[in-house]
């Protein structure tokens, strides 16, 4: 089946949200950001301690997800309130710096999933599948692309399908069990892919959070541009997976490698 002109239209705005414009992109443009003098300011120890605050965060959000995003019904959905919520979060934990990630990064991240699911119902998926809460998770490792990962080879679609065995085995888990991380290896799993991903943008906020220049926009303006880039690519996703249901993902595919 042939995709009309308004879905090509709309699938070539889904591609532009999720290929284009990276989150070291956004912060480098919104404060003239130098990317390696904050990475330079990091502590030895940075990447275990990101490793295990993203793996915290995400299993809490996922928990979070299962138990309480159980309605359905398309409707706009309510950005601005979401970054708000996450600019408070932001306040609030960056005046511990890298020492107050492991108690802010779950709730920032947690708020973001709330909105990356707002932005699913308004694309009519249905929340309560296991399946679409878990493409909402998807959503964290869909927006970690670093600097490096302009090859094609690593965009859109290469991680849906990298993710897609991973996300099929843990919910069909969830289905079929319910929600219990401790010895629920397929879960387990495809937190752990996302959290890789997710990790970089981590890093990237927290490096734009150690440049002094950084210091005077804040730990909460920065928040503002870490929500405002994961429901750019939830939007992206979400657009997509609709078209999917409608065609056919193979012709979504096509169409969406030709724009």
């Amino acid at each position: 089946m042939e995709m009309n002109r308004r879905a090509v239209e709309e699938l070539r705005y889904a591609k532009t949200l999720l290929e284009n414009v990276s989150f070291a992109a956004k912060i480098a443009g919104a404060i003239g950001l130098p990317f390696e003098k904050g990475l330079q300011s990091l502590p030895t120890r940075f990447s275990d301690v990101i490793g295990q605050a993203t793996r915290t965060a995400l299993q809490r959000a996922l928990e979070f997800a299962v138990r309480t995003m159980d309605k359905g019904g398309s409707r706009p959905s309510s950005d601005l309130f979401h970054k708000m919520a996450v600019f408070a979060t932001g306040a609030g934990g960056g005046a511990f710096g890298l020492a107050g990630l492991p108690v802010e990064l779950p709730v920032s991240t947690t708020i973001m999933l709330r909105s990356i699911a707002d932005v699913a119902r308004s694309q009519g998926e249905l929340i309560h599948v296991p399946e679409a809460k878990l493409a909402c998770i998807q959503v964290f490792a869909l927006g970690g692309r670093s600097r490096a990962d302009d090859g094609a080879e690593l965009g859109y679609f290469a991680v849906r399908t990298a993710l897609s065995k991973a996300i099929t085995e843990a919910a069909q888990y969830i289905a079929e069990r319910g929600l219990a991380f401790h010895g629920a290896p397929p879960v387990i799993r495809f937190i752990g892919q996302v959290a890789s991903r997710f990790g970089v943008t981590i890093s990237e906020k927290l490096a734009a959070q150690a440049v002094p220049v950084a210091g005077a926009a804040g730990a909460a303006f920065l928040n503002l541009i870490f929500m405002d880039h994961y429901q750019d690519v939830a939007r992206g996703h979400f657009i997509v997976r609709r078209l999917e249901r409608t065609y056919s993902p193979e012709v979504v595919q096509t169409t969406y490698t030709a724009l």
